[in-house]
């Protein structure tokens, strides 16, 4: 009965990592829900484990590409691969609605513009800090202290290598984590309580998973404004990420 399921595993590679995936994110929820109460969301917790499971992987396998180096779990290689990635990334940007996006304002779209700049440079400059000099490594790493989504689109597009985009991913996991678990400890010195001052914090932390779960945790009603500008970080990430801020990044650093 084991080889036979084993058998269908392997030719449905596809329908496989879904079902691994989808046991993943169910897992995590019920982390988050019964150990954390909420306080630190359910990707970010699936990230952790997924990233768990790749260097599990590749320490039994020997390859590179974490799980997907064994033939049990081949589908996941094709389910991460850029066909899969970049079609979320679009029906992410359809689901936006113009009307709902002119209710941030100017304000919104300055707080955007500096939650994906600033950030950025930090992680740039904490990369250089830890030996990371070169424009591509350094953009890639910036671009994951946006999102943990931005981190690996950027670098697929400028070349970095897997090492590198997993460390991007962490990176924007750590952020993820630390707005998660900051947010209701510093609600009051951030004068949360408006929707306006909501859609200011989502535009500056602008991690969806973060700033979701922090205002879940400080007032459920500032939820929704937050999250808000917050969504577009993913999207404007992505599209300065590879071309506006990797040039930058190479005038300076050559």
């Amino acid at each position: 009965m084991i080889e036979i399921l084993e058998k269908a595993a392997i030719h449905n590679g596809l329908v496989t990592a879904f079902a691994v995936v989808g046991l993943i994110i169910l897992v995590s929820g019920q982390i988050s829900r019964r150990l954390t109460f909420g306080r630190v969301h359910g990707s970010a917790i699936a990230i952790v484990i997924g990233l768990a499971l790749a260097y599990w992987g590749g320490t039994q396998t020997g390859g590179h590409k974490g799980l997907a180096d064994m033939s049990l779990f081949g589908g996941i290689g094709l389910m991460g691969g850029a066909m899969l990635r970049d079609f979320a990334i679009v029906a992410t940007a359809f689901e936006v609605q113009a009307t709902e996006a002119r209710k941030a304002g100017l304000i919104g779209v300055v707080s955007l513009l500096l939650g994906t700049v600033l950030p950025f440079i930090v992680g740039a400059a904490i990369a250089w800090s830890f030996g990371y000099s070169d424009a591509v490594s350094m953009t890639t790493i910036g671009a994951g202290a946006v999102t943990y989504i931005v981190g690996p689109v950027t670098g697929a597009a400028i070349g970095a290598s897997p090492d590198v985009m997993a460390l991007s991913i962490a990176t924007g996991l750590v952020k993820a984590i630390i707005v998660m678990v900051g947010t209701p400890i510093a609600a009051r010195f951030l004068a949360l309580k408006t929707p306006r001052s909501a859609m200011v914090f989502g535009g500056l932390a602008g991690t969806v998973s973060g700033v979701s779960a922090g205002l879940a945790a400080t007032d459920r009603k500032l939820v929704p404004y937050g999250a808000l500008v917050a969504t577009f970080h993913t999207g404007l990430g992505c599209l300065m990420g590879p071309s506006v801020l990797f040039f930058a990044t190479k005038a300076l650093v050559g």
